[in-house]
């Protein structure tokens, strides 16, 4: 069985994912204005596309594995193409409330097929893989705020980034299709196919409750900073929106160099250990970048907190599936779900302390977060080490 057709499939949706995701947030300034959105409505924004997440991954993590992958992600690349497209045409703030509930449920399932698919394609060297993925969906971030700047060079309209997206999605999905059709092999495991996996049984494990709850705390960090970021340094420090949007292309930067490289270290230090530094990193930057106000400073703090948060995602969940491969769809949810929390709060939690006490305090939730990522990292890893230290 051939893994070069599947993995460019699902590489290329988690580049496109990756573009996706961080579109929110660099078109919010403009989707605000254009649809009269106050600034607790475009936290709800945020709060409803996670929670369509969270239900997306819970689906993906326990009913994923009845189906045939590959044409499970062809589907929902068409599904979500057509959300996008509808997107793209609405004029009121209170149509876009509904629909982002369902962009969050697709991606969020896309999310788990590809990780659960890679993971189960490379199980021989599954940290490395799942980092390379990850690697393109951070490739998707980067550049997603460089190619919307040139494009509203031409098109200076938040609606035409969605229309890209939804014809790189259309174009994914047809692939995938013929894929599965020349590959029918490509499905789940046999022993899985027809059953449904138990989220309960896995949390009640305190190592992977750890997880859940670091990942609440990574998803809080990275979208907090990914979804606000833009708004902080225009409205709060007084920089130019282009400007701001290019700052923030250093911290998608920063991920990618993380989850290119993250592996390599992994010759010299434990997952755990690495793990710590990583998060070390993270906590650092965010805090240069609340009490900086420098473009270097800034420049930095994005770097920082980009390479701390890059790898992170990949080499938790990757070390969770080492332990426990047979619940690897499950895993992959946890994970999910746990960063759509942590987006979820981040979201609501800003929206609404921005509109009491304006964007400039209300960006200390991203070095909050990072604080709680660290210390639930610091926990994990005590877990962690005798697990790993017995095998």
């Amino acid at each position: 069985m051939s893994r070069a057709a599947p993995t460019v499939v699902i590489f290329s949706g988690f580049f496109l994912l990756g573009n996706l995701i961080i579109l929110w947030g660099i078109l919010l300034p403009d989707m605000a204005k254009d649809l009269q959105m106050s600034t607790s409505i475009s936290g709800l924004f945020f709060s409803l596309l996670s929670m369509g997440a969270i239900f997306g991954a819970v689906m993906g993590g326990k009913y994923a594995q009845r189906f045939h992958f590959l044409r499970l992600f062809a589907s929902l690349a068409l599904v979500e193409t057509l959300l996008l497209l509808l997107f793209s045409f609405i004029t009121s703030w209170q149509l876009l409330l509904p629909l982002i509930v369902l962009v969050g449920m697709t991606y969020a399932v896309m999310f788990t097929v590809g990780h659960t698919l890679i993971a189960r394609l490379f199980a021989n060297k599954r940290a490395a893989m799942m980092g390379l993925m990850d690697f393109m969906f951070s490739l998707g971030t980067l550049a997603a705020p460089l190619w919307v700047v040139v494009l509203f060079w031409v098109l200076d309209d938040w609606r035409w980034p969605l229309r890209f997206i939804a014809l790189g999605l259309l174009l994914l999905g047809f692939y995938s299709l013929y894929v599965a059709k020349v590959q029918p092999q490509m499905a789940s495991k046999a022993e899985h196919k027809g059953s449904s996996l138990s989220y309960v049984k896995v949390l009640r494990q305190p190592l992977f409750l750890l997880m859940f709850l670091v990942m609440i705390g990574y998803g809080a960090a990275e979208w907090g900073q990914g979804n606000w970021f833009v708004s902080y340094a225009a409205d709060g420090i007084g920089i130019e929106t282009e400007q701001a949007r290019l700052l923030l292309a250093w911290f998608t930067g920063g991920m990618v160099l993380s989850r290119l490289g993250f592996a390599l270290l992994l010759r010299w230090c434990s997952p755990a250990q690495l793990m710590l530094l990583l998060a070390s990193l993270a906590l650092s930057g965010a805090l240069l970048l609340k009490l900086s106000v420098g473009l270097p400073q800034l420049t930095a703090g994005n770097v920082l907190l980009g390479l701390g948060i890059g790898g992170l995602f990949p080499l938790m969940l990757a070390t969770a599936m080492d332990i426990d491969s047979e619940n690897g769809p499950v895993l992959s949810g946890i994970a999910s779900i746990g960063t759509s929390v942590g987006f979820q709060f981040a979201g609501l939690a800003t929206g609404v302390w921005a509109q009491q006490a304006g964007i400039l305090q209300a960006y200390w939730l991203v070095p909050l977060a990072c604080a709680w990522l660290l210390l639930m990292i610091l926990l994990f890893c005590r877990r962690l080490t005798p697990l790993t230290a017995s095998a």
